[in-house]
């Protein structure tokens, strides 16, 4: 069965994917502006998500991805200053987690953040993030 892209509002004549959409307000929700996110790996999230929860993930699913995305952007103290400091534990919980298993969903997205060079340079110095 064929997935129905993420980002067709047929190259923004129609407007944005209500998932798209839907990202960008997660995004803004941990005080990650989605300009800072190039459209790029925004669409790779919203793959990402599919893959990991169905045709049609649930907010709340968007709202977990935008966490660590908005925690290895941002950085931990910006991170911890606009979202607090246990959500913050949190991010660095799935971070330690996703080390230890790399073919998880938030693995993937700490591997995308970097290619993509969104990272943080103190996450990356503190989580000797690289990738190969």
């Amino acid at each position: 069965m064929a997935r129905s892209t993420p980002f067709l509002g047929v190259f923004g004549r129609f407007g944005r994917s209500e998932s798209l959409r839907t990202l960008d307000k997660a995004l803004r929700a941990v005080d990650l502006h989605p300009n800072l996110v190039p459209e790029a790996v925004k669409l790779t999230v919203v793959s990402l998500l599919m893959d990991a929860h169905g045709e049609n993930p649930r907010e709340p699913d968007y709202r977990h991805a935008a966490e660590l995305v908005g925690y290895v952007a941002l950085g931990a103290d910006a991170f911890a200053v606009a979202n607090g400091d246990d959500a913050a534990g949190d991010a660095e919980r799935r971070i330690e987690a996703a080390l230890a298993d790399e073919e998880s969903f938030d693995a993937k997205l700490i591997l995308l953040a970097l290619h993509s060079n969104i990272v943080h340079p103190a996450v990356k110095e503190a989580w000797q993030l690289e990738s190969d």
